[in-house]
């Protein structure tokens, strides 16, 4: 079963592995946040790399000509800037390995 990690429950864990305050610790997760979102935002469509995670980056979609699901009928796509997420080596191998394990 899967469970949701919020950022509540990532604030509270940087409180107690940290000692931050929670008041503290929302901010610090706010500001990092903010920072990831600013650069991928920028006009130059930027890398984020978080070194032992992975990259995250904003790519480019042409247009395009879908299908509407519902109805089976041709529906145009626009163009658009989607971000995508690469993990690092380490993060693949411990999640491979949790699901190993688990």
């Amino acid at each position: 079963m899967s469970q949701t990690l919020t950022r509540a429950d990532i604030i509270e864990r940087i409180h107690q592995e940290v000692g931050l305050t929670r008041e503290d610790a929302g901010r610090m997760l706010e500001s990092t946040l903010s920072s990831i979102v600013d650069e991928l935002a920028a006009d130059d469509g930027g890398l984020v790399k978080i070194v032992r995670f992975g990259n995250f980056s904003v790519r480019s979609k042409r247009e395009r000509t879908g299908r509407n699901p519902r109805t089976g009928r041709d529906a145009p796509i626009t163009a658009r800037r989607v971000v995508s997420f690469r993990p690092s080596a380490l993060l693949r191998q411990r999640v491979e390995a949790a699901k190993v394990e688990g």
